[in-house]
């Protein structure tokens, strides 16, 4: 029991600081997501693993409802589409899944949203980069010091941990916050 307890502590210790050191960018990253989907534009999630899980976490709560009755809001998570992702993978490496997609799915206006507990994913970079190219908004959920994407997202929330499991608990708790604000700015 006392090893759960240290989990537990450990877990809600890394979000509270979370929030303490990156509330005004997760604020930031509302705004951002209000905006482009009140003036028709969608967000492009993605994510490898646990991270592919949490775009399409946060992909579905956009679409269906997170808490109030509202209109459906355009969010695409990129790791969905086994038969793309093979195919590019196949094709041209697997560091260009997003990239590709992006490419193909992204407008100006439009937002990607990139998920990597290091910050260093290739395929999540070249995302960034495509998304950046297409005249799109960039923001980065990653761990302690946002590696790579932390210069190349336009909002990087970087959770303060190094484990990967506390990242991953800390990106749920941000992803549902962020899902809730935009909810309720977009009900406005």
């Amino acid at each position: 029991m006392k090893r759960l307890e240290e989990i537990v502590q450990e877990s809600t210790d890394v979000v509270m600081r979370s929030f303490r050191e990156q509330g005004e960018k997760i604020q930031a990253v509302v705004v951002l997501l209000t905006e482009a989907f009140k003036s028709g534009h969608k967000i492009l999630i993605f994510g490898n693993g646990g991270s592919a899980a949490d775009s399409q976490h946060f992909a579905a709560e956009m679409i269906g409802r997170f808490q109030k009755e509202r209109q459906a809001l355009p969010a695409v998570a990129l790791s969905t589409d086994t038969s793309t992702i093979t195919a590019l993978s196949n094709d041209y490496g697997f560091e260009i899944i997003f990239s590709r997609q992006i490419e193909a799915l992204g407008r100006t206006g439009d937002v990607a949203l990139g998920f990597s507990t290091s910050g260093n994913s290739k395929n999540i970079i070249r995302g960034l980069e495509a998304a950046r190219t297409k005249g799109m908004k960039t923001v980065a959920l990653t761990g302690q010091g946002g590696g790579k994407l932390n210069g190349l997202a336009d909002i990087c929330i970087a959770v303060p941990s190094s484990v990967t499991a506390r990242i991953q608990e800390a990106h749920g708790v941000i992803v549902h916050a962020l899902c809730e604000l935009v909810e309720e700015a977009y009900s406005v």
